[in-house]
Parts: structure tokens; sequence; C-alpha cells
């Protein structure tokens, strides 16, 4: 089993200047809603051809009608209302940042398709196969797992991921039945479990960090569960992306038996950008019938990798997977959020190619 491209990228992308402005506009209602919208095809039509030029073989919208990459999830969703997270971003000099985060008010239902119409579009606008990308239930819990919900909706958090679970079913089913071959689900709570800083916080707040681990394995199980066969499903485990800043570090070893092995899923995409993400040792607890995507290649940064240092590091990833089960890809998407982060257009597309050019030269 081997991920369905040897190059790939986990799904949002820069939004241009134009694009921008018009989110602002639109938020205030100096403009229309057929004006934004046409702004967001033109934008989208750029973007992929973006992708086409650079040689991907798998496109995606850019996440170009999404404010965060969780934002459009939680206003298609009712129930979900946005407050202040419990944990914040920082960076490599110690500055931080805080953010918001989804928190349950009410019974969770799907109020409309949610990624439907972005898929719709892309298929419409290229001969490539198109990704759409989600975030993973554990968004709509971790960021405020110990204020994650009003105690009088749901008795516990299992009753809800159960709920929760319906309306990525429904979605997904959409999705099948419009011809969307390929979801990524993108999952932060695991990878920040991976921390042990973050693991004393959850302990301090009275929580069991394996357990949650364990409730979010089953979350996306749930969620996925009734996708057809003909279905790719892989998994971004993200550390954390805004603005070039993170929300934690350490490497797989804690979680890698049970989240690769529990998960259903056909592969999963793994930030490997900097020692923050630890070796590549936790490989070898993938199971044979799932792949790999390398995040080696930083969206954080506008420095240009050495195509020859990528080959070196799959190599030795390969030391403990089968090559032909891995792929490579930037660790994160160019702009989980509306700002971006500090790179240029340029160096996105020169991120891309590399992409591209590396799986040609260790794959062929």
């Amino acid at each position: 089993m081997t991920p369905p491209f040897h190059a790939d990228h986990v799904g949002s992308l820069l939004r241009p200047k134009k694009l921008r402005e018009a989110f602002r506009q639109h938020s205030v209602r100096q403009i229309p809603e057929d004006e934004f919208r046409a702004v967001q095809d033109a934008a989208i039509r750029d973007v992929v051809k973006l992708q086409e030029d650079c040689g991907l073989q798998v496109v995606t919208d850019g996440e170009f009608r999404r404010i965060s990459y969780w934002e459009k999830f939680v206003r298609l969703t009712s129930g979900l209302v946005v407050k202040d997270a419990v944990f914040k971003f920082h960076d490599e000099q110690g500055r931080e940042s805080e953010f918001t985060a989804p928190y349950v008010e009410g019974r969770v239902t799907r109020r409309a398709p949610i990624t439907l119409d972005e898929f719709q579009f892309v298929k419409r606008n290229t001969r490539l196969t198109p990704k759409v990308t989600m975030p993973a239930p554990s968004t709509m819990h971790f960021y405020r797992f110990t204020q994650w919900g009003d105690p009088a909706v749901y008795r516990d958090a299992e009753q809800f991921f159960a709920e929760l679970g319906k309306v990525y079913q429904a979605e997904i089913a959409d999705l099948a039945a419009a011809g969307c071959r390929y979801v990524q689900l993108d999952e932060v709570a695991v990878a920040i479990l991976c921390d042990q800083a973050a693991r004393r916080k959850v302990k301090a707040a009275g929580a069991d960090a394996d357990r949650l681990v364990d409730l979010y394995i089953d979350a996306i199980n749930q969620a996925v569960k009734n996708r057809p066969p003909q279905m790719t499903i892989g998994v971004h485990v993200c550390r954390g992306n805004y603005k070039g800043m993170y929300l934690s570090e350490g490497g797989y070893d804690s979680v890698a038996e049970k989240f690769f092995g529990r998960s259903n899923v056909n592969h999963f995409l793994l930030e490997f950008d900097t020692p923050r993400a630890g070796g590549f040792a936790p490989l070898r607890l993938v199971p044979k019938d799932k792949g790999v995507v390398l995040g080696l290649v930083s969206s954080k940064t506008p420095q240009l990798e050495n195509i020859n240092s990528l080959r070196q590091r799959t190599d030795e990833a390969a030391t403990y997977i089968d090559a032909a089960r891995l792929a490579i890809s930037p660790q994160c998407g160019f702009a989980s959020t509306m700002g971006g982060n500090p790179v240029t257009e340029a160096d996105e597309r020169a991120k891309l190619r590399l992409c591209v050019d590396a799986a040609k030269a260790i794959w062929g």
C-alpha cells in the first residue's frame, strides 16, 4: 500500500492579496455574495494552475473558501461556536500568540454540505486528482479540552463524538457520490499529545493524555467508517501552523503504536521538517497496508531544501518502512489561516516543485 502519489502537499496555500481583501470586504458587507464568490473562483483557478505547473498529480483549492482550516466546518455545523483556546502558539524565540477554538454549545448537526462545493469546483477545473481537506474530529474538542462544551448538552465526550461522526459520515457520503476519491483529515491533538510539556498540562488539568489519544483515534474511525473502498483517507498529523509558529514538539514514539495501528485510514502525512518532530524510528510501527507521506520540506521558512538531503532523509526513513510505501511533501500547509506563513508565493511554488522533483529522483 502506498500513498496515492509520491509527491503530495497538505492542502492550504497562500491566499493572494485580492482574495484576502475580498474576505475583509465581505465580512463588513462591502461586497455582495456573488462578487465575493467570483473573487474566490478566480483565485482558485489560478492556484489550481500553480499546482499543475509544479507537476503535482494532486490538487486542492488551497482552502480559499475558508478563513482557517477549521472555520468553514464550524460555520456549517450547528451546535459549534468559537471561544479562546487553552493553548498558545510559540516560536523558537519564545514569542507567543493566542488563538481561538471550537466550543460545543448545542447538539451538533450538519446544516449544509461543508466541503462539497470545494471539491466540485476543483473537479470542474482540473484533470488531476482533487483532494478535500477537513479538520479531524479532535479539533472540536482538544483545544479547549478542559471546557470543550456545555455539560448540559452531552453527558461525555464519547456521546459528542458519536454525533459529530454523523456529520463527517454525511459529508464523506456526499463527496463520494460526487466522485471524490481522496480525503485528508488534519489531526493536531495527537501531535500535541506527543509533547511531554503538553502531557503535563493535560495531567495537571485532571485529564489522561493516553485516554485522549484513544478517544481521538476512535473519533477518526467513527468519522470515516462508512467511506467507500475506492476512497483514500489520509491523516495529516500537525504540530500547529500559524505564521511560522507551532504548538508542540516531540517525536511520535509515545503514540505511534496505537495511532498508526488502530487508525482506520490509508496513510499518514507526518511532519519531519525539524528536530522537533523526532526521528524516523516510530515508522517501524506503521502497519504494512498503510503508507507515510514524509513532510520533509518546510512551509514555515523561505529557505529551499537541498534535493540530495531530501533523498538522504528518505533513505533513512526507508530503514524503518518499505520505500515504496513512502512519499514526500511539505510538512504542513502554507496558510492554515488567512494570514499565511512568512513565505512568498515564489517560495511556495519552488517548494511544491521541489517535492515533485525529489519524488522523481527518489522513486522515478
